[in-house]
């Protein structure tokens, strides 16, 4: 199964990496290593998390108040938001 990014997606994930890497040298690499153990749980079992809406669920990420949006095809994860669970919690809405 494929795993992409809409490009909104794909810059707040690389913007909390470079932010925690500020706070703390190597804590951003420590934030991608748990969102990419939270894409492989979702590949495993990409039903699995809770429905937020008819086409999106929301996985959330360890140690990290993140959480990531995403939608799923036959073949193919599209990531809609690596979102930060307590900041513009809805503003994921409009990127369908």
């Amino acid at each position: 199964m494929n795993v992409n990014f809409i490009s909104v997606a794909e810059r707040e994930y690389f913007e909390a990496i470079e932010y925690y890497n500020q706070e703390q040298p190597g804590l951003g690499f420590e934030f991608a290593a748990e969102v990419d153990s939270a894409i492989q749980r979702i590949l495993e079992h990409p039903e699995a998390w809770v429905p937020i809406s008819p086409r999106i669920r929301r996985c959330r990420v360890f140690r990290f108040p993140y959480g990531i949006l995403y939608h799923y095809k036959e073949e193919e994860i599209v990531v809609v938001g690596v979102m930060h669970m307590r900041r513009h919690p809805n503003s994921w809405k409009d990127r369908l």
